[in-house]
């Protein structure tokens, strides 16, 4: 397939690029300083560009099969940006009638699992409570996705560790994994190519978890 990765010289970014090339898939990276991206390859392109004029961007998704986007916020102070950079992906990806795209958000953004314990419970709210301008954008970028014309997914991971693919993970679309607290980043990446193809997880959220 020919795909295009937004944010990938981020955790789950670089995974999707590596993972991707190892599958023998075209990427196309959109960096914003090709210095950051530490994966090279047979099959991919590096397109340089900052994300603020969706036209600029037309010919990184013009003629993809799908795209898949690891941008958000680092910390509370890059609180924001989702939003922002993901209504600029949808115009360009919109201009060139490229539908597929796969975005990764967090798993307190969707419903609460279900038979939860009062420890999730409140661990949830503690997150959520220090994370809420975070969490705001990331409810923000998905209500861009609901109101686009694209095929979205949107990916839920729960905290994030840096592991090696296990390919042990969990998937619940609509909802998230029973007692789901921890996943690698490399298997959030390999959970979101595997999606590309599923009709199920079209215009769904799809928690993922240990």
């Amino acid at each position: 397939m020919k795909l295009t990765v937004f944010g990938a010289t981020g955790g789950i970014g670089q995974e999707i690029v590596r993972q991707a090339l190892e599958s023998g898939h075209q990427v196309t990276a959109v960096v914003r300083d090709p210095a950051r991206l530490t994966v090279e390859g047979t099959g991919l392109e590096v397109f340089r560009a900052d994300l603020t004029d969706p036209g600029l961007l037309r010919p990184a998704v013009a003629g993809r099969d799908a795209v898949l986007s690891g941008l958000g916020a680092r910390s509370r102070k890059d609180a924001g940006i989702a939003g922002r950079l993901t209504r600029t992906v949808l115009g360009g990806m919109e201009a060139e009638g490229v539908r597929r795209l796969l975005v990764v958000s967090a798993g307190p953004v969707g419903p609460e699992p279900e038979g939860a314990g009062f420890a999730d419970r409140a661990a949830r709210g503690l997150i959520s409570a220090i994370l809420k301008d975070v969490y705001a954008d990331l409810r923000e970028m998905e209500g861009e996705l609901a109101r686009s014309a694209t095929d979205w997914t949107v990916v839920r991971p729960p905290r994030l560790q840096n592991k090696p693919v296990t390919g042990s993970y969990r998937t619940t679309v609509g909802g998230f994994p029973s007692k789901g607290r921890f996943i690698g980043r490399a298997d959030v990446a390999h959970a979101m190519l595997a999606m590309i193809d599923n009709p199920a997880t079209v215009k769904q959220g799809v928690g993922v978890a240990y």
